[in-house]
């Protein structure tokens, strides 16, 4: 590689920006390839000096010398893997099929390196005579079983194999995520009579008929993106129109085209029940949940059908109550949907509790809320956030903040990303720049820079963005990944924030979730975006009156995903049957609504086949029970008690995965959680 590229390429030595923040600016679509290949280039050197290494294996020749290595190609692979998800384009997207199965065949290099396996082993085998901290011991633990589950016991064509499993599934998730985004950008529905859009509130009308402009088309244009797909399905007046998009919503890539995802499906699910059959595992969710707090299929069936059990008859009852609805408008005869049901549960709503997201939307504008979310950081943990526009982003929409600690001192910078955007996939996530670890020669903490990604509703031409309540509801979720990623204060990067136990990591979120009805905490900012009016007491009271509003029905949602994720992953012969009978089959008994036979979960549910959830979604339903045990604690003692808010950071948060989530827990609580907060919280026992 010549000094001119080298010089040139922003990925090389040190980012001269503030806190050395990703230089955005500066980074081209050709960086990342010659980057990754010299990242890939220097960390086999750092493996070969390991092996090299005349000296008898140790924890810091060997663990901690393996920890420290492939630092460039980390940095680069940071950046790469998060414009794939927030700014891709078909340039980016065309090298990722290159790159992933580099990537794969790298990572697969080291694992199955015979030679660093065994200095790996050696200082394992010593684990009990040597005198480590709680933190390397952990290191090592995790080091060892991270190369036995990637296959360093394997053998001959054993390893062979395993290498070229790993290869395919790298790029089959990536295609699979790649053909949902395309479908989701591909479709638009475009209205161009007035009388359809009967039922929609203004604001909705005003984003679609920007959008169409957008387009330079006459009318108003719906998309699949959350913030025209959801409030269209809760207000539009015209049934066939519902149907229309919800069955465009619910089909996606299932259609006769190149985004089609059904063999896609069937081949992920294979190669991860191959490549954890060739470890010596019945399936994959066995060899996944070797490495969670629920530990085997069976404990994750046991909570999903105790929920199942409990929630059941209240669902079916909120179904009757919406259905009776429906048919005092509609008719004795009439069947409600899904593509009825959050129209009429709306409606249900505004009935019983006379409220609805647009009531509240205008107190909710987006600048109000970010103080009222960074201000409860505050309350709670003394931190403090402040802009600042000389450290680059990737996108104009893209603001970046530092963050001090109570003590004044640096503690992190946070990256906001709000709004959706063709290059952007669906959904909302917190992702890392750089991780936090200590490092060895200076003893200097290296903080963190963290991000929060969303789709929530964009400003239009005469209104700022006012969110819904449930976009604030994900604002708090996602912010409470960040605190785990901010308060990161461990020696070792790969132990350090999020880095966790998955069905530990939402418990961070989840908790945040529950300021969201809280009286104190709204008043802090929600005002009237024209008139600066706080929002009126009778209205948060009709919103704690209808928090658990159709609570049920949402929780079996979550279970029939959970119950799909487990069918997919507890397979343990080659899957070659009808996808769609499949999935209708795994979940049938969390359904409340009629079945629609050509609707199909399975081809768009990327946190399970593109994501990192594989037989892992019940993790959402564990991280519930843990968060409303854990939130009780804050009802108790107020809900800005400083005292429980630096227990929850110091034994949870700053702790990342130096410990078994367990442990950490009961050091926060006092005891293991119980199913009853939940249960009582959703108002299911009294």
């Amino acid at each position: 590689m010549n000094n001119i590229t080298n010089a040139q390429n922003p990925f090389y030595g040190q980012y001269h920006t503030p806190h050395e923040t990703v230089p955005f600016d500066r980074i081209e679509t050709e960086h990342y390839e010659p980057a990754i290949l010299e990242g890939i280039r220097l960390q086999n050197a750092e493996i070969e000096a390991i092996i090299q290494n005349p000296e008898k294996a140790d924890f810091s020749n060997t663990i901690e010398a393996f920890e420290e290595s492939g630092e460039l190609l980390d940095k680069v692979v940071a950046v790469f893997g998060n414009m794939l998800s927030a700014e891709t384009n078909d340039d980016l997207q065309e090298l990722a099929q290159k790159i992933m199965p580099l990537l794969s065949e790298h990572s697969n290099n080291i694992t199955l390196n015979e030679k660093l396996f065994a200095r790996v082993k050696e200082v394992y085998n010593q684990k009990e005579t040597l005198q480590l901290t709680q933190e390397q011991k952990q290191l090592l633990e995790n080091a060892y079983n991270s190369f036995i589950r990637h296959g360093a016991n394997l053998e001959g064509e054993a390893r062979e194999e395993y290498r070229r499993l790993t290869t395919e599934l790298s790029k089959l998730t990536l295609t699979f995520s790649e053909n949902n985004l395309k479908e989701t950008n591909a479709y638009q529905m475009l209205l161009t009579k007035k009388e359809s859009l009967a039922g929609l509130p203004e604001i909705i009308i005003e984003a679609a008929a920007e959008t169409a402009k957008n387009e330079e088309k006459e009318g108003w244009a719906f998309t699949l993106h959350a913030p025209s797909y959801i409030p269209f399905m809760t207000y539009s007046d015209n049934r066939d129109l519902r149907q229309k998009l919800y069955m465009a919503y619910n089909t996606k890539c299932t259609h006769d085209n190149e985004f089609n995802n059904i063999d896609i499906v069937k081949k992920i699910a294979n190669t991860r029940m191959k490549i954890a059959q060739l470890l010596g595992y019945k399936d994959y969710a066995e060899y996944t949940l070797k490495k969670r707090m629920a530990e085997n299929s069976k404990s994750v069936y046991k909570l999903l059908n105790q929920l199942l059990e409990a929630y059941t008859p209240t669902a079916q009852q909120e179904y009757k109550e919406i259905q009776e609805l429906a048919r005092e408008e509609q008719g004795a005869d009439f069947v409600v949907m899904p593509w009825d049901w959050s129209y009429y549960s709306n409606k249900l709503k505004d009935k019983k509790f006379n409220i609805n997201e647009e009531m509240l939307r205008p107190y909710f504008e987006l600048e109000q809320v970010k103080k009222g979310v960074f201000g409860l950081a505050e309350k709670l943990y003394g931190i403090t956030f402040r802009k600042n526009t000389e450290i680059p982003v990737y996108h104009k929409e893209v603001e970046a903040f530092e963050v001090f600690d109570k003590d004044g001192k640096f503690l992190a910078v946070l990256y906001t990303d709000f709004h959706p955007r063709p290059g952007k996939r669906a959904g909302a996530w917190m992702t890392s720049y750089k991780d936090q670890w200590i490092d060895k020669k200076t003893g200097k903490n290296s903080r963190p820079h963290v991000s929060v990604v969303m789709n929530f509703t964009k400003p239009t031409e005469n209104k700022p963005a006012l969110l819904t309540f449930n976009e604030v509801e994900t604002f708090l979720h996602e912010f409470g990944h960040s605190l785990h990623g901010m308060f990161a204060n461990s020696t070792y990067r790969s132990l350090s924030g999020t880095n966790v136990y998955w069905d530990f990591v939402e418990l961070p979120s989840q908790i945040m979730e529950n300021f969201a009805i809280e009286k104190d905490f709204l008043n802090t900012f929600a005002r009237h975006y024209q008139t600066g009016e706080v929002l009126p007491d009778e209205l948060i009271k009709r919103l704690v009156d209808a928090s658990n509003f159709n609570v049920a029905y949402a929780c079996l949602r979550q279970i029939s995903f959970g119950l799909l994720d487990m069918a997919w992953y507890t397979h343990n012969t080659p899957f070659e049957g009808d996808v769609k009978a499949y999935e209708q089959e795994a979940w049938k008994d969390a359904q409340i609504l009629p079945v629609v036979q050509e609707a199909c979960m399975s081809t768009q549910f990327s946190h399970i086949f593109a994501g990192g959830y594989a037989a892992g979604y019940y993790s959402y339903k564990w991280a519930e029970v843990l968060d409303a045990d854990a939130f009780s604690l804050f009802k108790q003692k107020g809900i800005f008690n400083q005292e429980v808010a630096d227990s929850f950071r110091n034994n949870i948060l700053s702790k990342g995965g130096t410990e078994h989530p367990m442990i950490l827990y009961k050091r926060f609580r006092g005891q293991e959680p119980s199913i009853d907060a939940l249960l009582i919280r959703n108002g299911i026992k009294k």
